[in-house]
């Protein structure tokens, strides 16, 4: 999967280098559940554990080749049509650009165009306001919240926000993401 700015490739451990590079900084792991990898090693195995128990994506820069984040589906059950986007890391460098809007066209269109799902579904920690406007700004809709839903990794409960786009409202969406990508700045 490919756009302007960014490309999709399955995650492997060729990409735990360059993923743990562009992650040291603690706070773009703050709302994933477990623990921030401390080293190369440990990047590998995130990434191990991440393709047993989602499809795991490497977001590489199509300019430089780096890796610059990374993305997941999860909850994919087929008979119902439907999964999630997220477990999502971005380097810091790569905040405001072009990547998100491209990486999240590119998911969705895999979804709703490649799929045939009927809903995408993204969800966040109550107190994780920035991540739910750039939800938002994709065109999804709040669903609601479910309370106490997970344990945050220091044993606090949180509240998970819940958001989504139905088939019939992703050509809208398209649109307003096709806007924002076109408008998007490279670094």
């Amino acid at each position: 999967m490919r756009w302007d700015h960014v490309r999709l490739e399955p995650l492997t451990p060729a990409h735990a280098e360059g993923l743990f590079e562009v992650t040291r900084d603690p706070d773009l792991w703050r709302w994933l559940p477990g623990d921030q990898p401390r080293d190369v090693d440990e990047m590998r195995q995130w990434i191990a554990d991440a393709v047993l128990t989602r499809e795991p994506f490497a977001q590489i820069e199509n300019g430089s080749g780096r890796v610059v984040g990374t993305t997941s589906f999860y909850e994919v059950v087929p008979e119902h049509r439907r999964l999630a986007i997220g477990y999502t890391v971005i380097g810091s460098d790569w905040h405001g650009t072009a990547i998100n809007p491209e990486t999240e066209l590119l998911l969705l269109t895999e979804a709703f165009e490649a799929r045939g799902v009927l809903r995408v579904a993204w969800y966040t920690d109550a107190s994780n306001v920035p991540s739910q406007r750039a939800i938002e700004k994709l065109g999804a809709a709040r669903d609601g919240v479910l309370r106490s839903h997970l344990t945050r990794p220091d044993g606090t409960q949180c509240d998970t926000v819940v958001h989504s786009v139905l088939a019939a409202e992703w050509p809208a969406a398209r649109e307003r993401l096709v806007s924002r990508a076109s408008r998007g700045r490279s670094r």
